[in-house]
């Protein structure tokens, strides 16, 4: 039996799927999400069902951070790609920068004061349906770089944000939460994940005025 490796299993998952052209944030180059019009689409698309949290979550069973290129992983390549003038030691840590977050517009020169933001969240992944993936499909997901999914944003608002559904928080800058919800249906509709009632009526609000 040929065993492929992490590296390969990522690659395979993200196989079949259109690389979206890349979108300028506050000097970020950010996989784009659809339009505003395609989202509405998705949204529609997606199946209306209720959480399910059986068996329970554990972040665990999401593997983070990948290798993706030399010493570099998942979260230093997500901060490399998000900020500006960044310089990184042997090991890829970013040891100065400028980052501004998307989500509050707040800035920093300091790597440690960000988080790199599931957009969707692992959790809220795993109640809609990435419970019954397998180990490769869940750390594909967990390490995304083609969707817009991975975000370096401020650690304390990531951390208020946790695994809340786009129904029980909106980032606090309101020009960003059109590209929020549009990214949020991107990631939703790839994965074939479900929405729950509260979380496609919020969608289609902030969708409906993008």
């Amino acid at each position: 039996m040929v065993r492929l490796s992490t590296s390969a299993l990522l690659a395979l998952a993200l196989v079949g799927s259109s690389i979206a052209a890349p979108i300028a944030i506050y000097g970020r180059a950010l996989p784009t999400p659809v339009t505003a019009a395609t989202a509405r689409t998705y949204v529609s698309e997606l199946t209306v069902a209720d959480e399910v949290n059986s068996p329970a979550y554990a972040r665990s069973k999401f593997k983070t951070w990948d290798i993706i290129s030399g010493t570099c992983d998942t979260r230093e390549t997500v901060l490399k790609r998000d900020g500006t003038d960044v310089v990184t030691d042997s090991s890829c840590k970013a040891t100065s920068g400028h980052w501004v977050s998307p989500y509050d517009g707040v800035a920093t020169d300091l790597a440690s004061d960000l988080d790199i933001d599931h957009l969707v969240p692992l959790k809220e992944a795993w109640v809609s349906g990435a419970r019954s993936w397998t180990a490769a499909q869940r750390e594909a997901f967990a390490n995304d770089l083609t969707r817009p999914q991975l975000l370096a944003v401020t650690d304390n608002l990531n951390e208020s944000k946790g695994d809340k559904d786009i129904a029980e928080w909106v980032p606090p800058l309101a020009s960003y939460r059109c590209t929020y919800a549009r990214a949020w249906a991107t990631v939703k509709h790839h994965y074939d994940l479900t929405i729950d009632s509260a979380e496609k009526s919020a969608l289609l609000d902030i969708l409906n005025d993008c």
